[in-house]
């Protein structure tokens, strides 16, 4: 799905110290960019800005030195004492009382500049008049956010752009003595997608002069006693309420023992059945953490090594050439790390003609946009490859889906006493479960389009699984307890666990990607997590193994916006840290909102008729397959197929373009932009590194 919140990616980016993804991962969420001004293009993009009243004379600027590459991460000073890290492979040109940093791509660029602004909004103009003197982009959105790393206070400002710009623009004011300190970042999506774990390390690094972070290394951690445990339910309760999510489930273990488990909230939206530990969610990206522990246990059977190639385990195992094919070994599957990228939405479309050899044979058709090693890339294919191939190498004379759900309940269901955690959809409806929520375009809590959950069965290794907090505390405290059971038996080698948390690439300066697990040490202690999203749930369990305390959160809402706090709660009530998940909550919800309000006066619903006539009745696209047009007097709707449809809105871009997004909630904003080529209708929807084209089709056509 394409995200046109560029907010959303600036957080994944740490802006405001938060991590998430936005789909199936943890983690968000089109191509080259055509920069502003008189800069450079390499797009061949005609980029439109739209003139703004200046609102303070534009600065004299003298001229920047070019950016010289850094052969390793080098810590970079302003004249004011303003720190940041500039990655291995980046460049910075430095200005006195400004820095550019440049990508490996020069498109990438990055100003970050202390200014004699008075406002944020002087503060942010000026350090985009290093880049496009007299800069004049129309304001979007602008929202303050609690001050962070030392700062006393920031302001986010997204810009106006358009779909066919596939651009990414974001400013950054942050205050310290009464000064203000802005950054200006202008990438193509594609890139700023690409190398979202370098530009994390930049930003969590931007500190002012004599800042020391917080750590609770070497303390001692509080018992979760009845009071402690009390205050975490009162935020988490509180900060649920806040963001309209109907139920959660959530756990808390520490020294082997179940501290609490238990519900907050409802199952469903309108119903009076409460959540208990038993109730079963969407678990989506935590079956990772699951499908990698498979693999560790095969590894203490000797079934396969992480070295081994993937070939060998599974020969028709390709991607898209050969000679990178031969490099994929059984850890890459699932380290984040091969430079494949984000590519959700082949299983979103005409997902009830997909099957998990449908899945891996997708594979052949994905290359790598970065190298092996070199940054964060978040692929769902692969690691849905990483289970499919456990459970081919184990019941080689099953069908994948089948050897794969075999292969977990025997290697770690059922070892683990995990008789609430299952792939059978099915199932679960007849038992305790919850119902996906999400807010819809103008910002109230509603059903979610339920049937776009079962995209995810072809891939389910990466996320298909549904469990309950009582479920998930078994196997958190098999984690904290390094492979043994509540019995003292051993399950799995300390080795073979381990090695899921060796870190493999760097997700921002303070965390780490190893197999299916990330590994955040921002406050001196190393907190071992992943969260998960699908339509209506998110989820997030982690564990501090220094603390011997670990954790569940399962939602049946937008959980993301609560989930980090929840566990930086955790940490504060722990270890007596700064109060700050409460704050964070409020901001993090009300800039979701706020973001949901601006979207919603930018299009109409339902669709303009106007533009709804210029529509096809059918398109097809040879990956993603059909879209049928289905227009009455109370509105467009889209079917894409697998029992999914959305009633559509319509917008005017700034550059005259004009798109029909989806309104389905839980899947709103898909964008797709109206075109034509060789004298048939189309329609254009993107991801950040790939794009589609739909193209105007007959129903005769179409059974061919």
């Amino acid at each position: 799905m394409r995200m046109r919140s560029s907010r959303l990616l600036f957080v994944m980016l740490g802006a405001f110290g938060v991590s998430g993804v936005v789909g199936l991962g943890c983690g968000t969420p089109a191509t080259p960019v055509a920069p502003l001004g008189t800069a450079p293009s390499t797009s061949g993009s005609n980029v439109a800005t739209t003139p703004v009243p200046s609102t303070s004379a534009t600065p004299a600027v003298k001229p920047w030195p070019t950016p010289t590459a850094v052969s390793a991460d080098t810590k970079e000073t302003l004249d004011s004492g303003t720190s940041f890290l500039v990655p291995s492979g980046f460049a910075v040109g430095m200005h006195g009382d400004g820095a550019l940093v440049t990508g490996p791509e020069p498109e990438l660029r990055l100003v970050v500049l202390d200014t004699t602004a008075t406002t944020p909004e002087e503060a942010v103009k000026q350090a985009w008049n290093v880049l496009h003197p007299g800069f004049s982009r129309t304001v979007k959105l602008m929202q303050g956010r609690p001050g962070r790393r030392g700062w006393e206070e920031q302001q986010i400002v997204d810009y106006e752009t358009s779909p066919n710009e596939k651009l990414y623009l974001l400013g950054r004011a942050l205050k310290k003595n009464g000064r203000w300190t802005a950054v200006a970042l202008e990438s193509p999506l594609a890139l700023v997608e690409k190398r979202a774990g370098q530009l994390r390390r930049v930003t969590d690094t931007l500190v002012p002069p004599g800042y020391a972070r917080e750590s609770f290394a070497g303390k001692k951690p509080h018992e979760l006693d009845d009071a402690r445990i009390k205050s975490i339910l009162a935020s988490a309760d509180k900060a649920r309420e806040l963001a309209g999510i109907p139920g959660e489930g959530i756990a808390l273990v520490q020294n082997g023992k179940i501290s609490f488990e238990g519900g907050l909230g409802v199952r469903a939206l309108g119903k009076p059945e409460k959540v208990d530990a038993h109730t079963a969610f969407m678990i989506a990206s935590n079956t990772k953490s699951l499908t990698t522990l498979l693999l560790a246990k095969m590894v203490d059977e000797k079934k396969l090594t992480w070295d081994q190639p993937v070939t060998t385990l599974y020969p028709d195992f390709k991607l898209g050439d050969a000679e990178t094919t031969k490099k994929v070994l059984v850890s890459h599957l699932i380290c984040a790390c091969t430079g494949l990228p984000r590519q959700d939405l082949e299983f979103l479309f005409q997902f009830e003609k997909q099957t998990p050899k449908g899945s891996m044979e997708l594979l052949g058709t994905m290359q790598p946009t970065s190298k092996f090693g070199e940054t964060f890339q978040y692929s769902n294919i692969l690691a849905s490859a990483a289970g499919f191939v456990a459970g081919y190498a184990l019941f080689p004379e099953k069908e994948l889906g089948a050897a794969y759900d075999e292969a977990m309940q025997s290697r770690v269901f059922g070892p683990l006493g995990m008789t609430e955690t299952t792939f059978d959809w099915a199932k679960v409806m007849k038992s305790n479960h919850a119902m996906g929520t999400g807010l819809d375009v103008d910002g109230k809590p509603s059903d979610v389009v339920m049937a776009l959950n079962h995209s995810i069965a072809p891939h389910r290794p990466a996320g298909g699984a549904w469990s309950s907090v009582h479920d998930l505390a078994k196997y958190v405290s098999m984690e904290l307890a390094k492979g043994l059971l509540p019995d003292g038996k051993r399950y799995i080698s300390e080795e073979s666990l381990l090695a899921r948390r060796k870190p493999n690439v760097k997700v921002g300066e303070f965390a780490e990607y190893g197999m299916g697990l990330f590994i955040d040490h921002e406050y001196g202690v190393d907190v071992v997590h992943h969260g998960g999203a699908l339509i209506g749930y998110h989820s997030d369990m982690f564990w501090i193994p220094e603390a011997n305390v670990g954790g569940v959160i399962l939602g049946n809402g937008d959980t993301y916006l609560v989930r980090k706090a929840f566990i930086r709660k955790v940490l504060e009530v722990l270890y007596d840290g700064s109060p700050e998940a409460d704050e964070d909550v409020v901001a993090v919800v009300a800039s979701h909102k706020a973001d949901l309000a601006d979207e919603r006066k930018r299009f109409t619903l339902p669709a303009d008729p106007a533009i709804a006539q210029k529509l096809a009745k059918h398109y097809e696209n040879a990956a993603l397959g059909d879209v049928d047009v289905h227009t009455d007097p109370k509105g467009t709707t889209f079917d894409f197929g697998g029992g999914w449809k959305s009633p559509m809105s319509s917008r005017t871009n700034t550059d005259g373009t004009v798109s029909m997004l989806t309104a389905a909630t839980g899947a709103a904003g898909i964008d797709f932009v109206l075109g034509e080529k060789d004298g048939k209708k189309t329609l254009t929807l993107r991801d950040a590194q790939h794009e589609y084209v739909f193209i105007e089709t007959t129903v005769a056509a179409k059974k061919k």
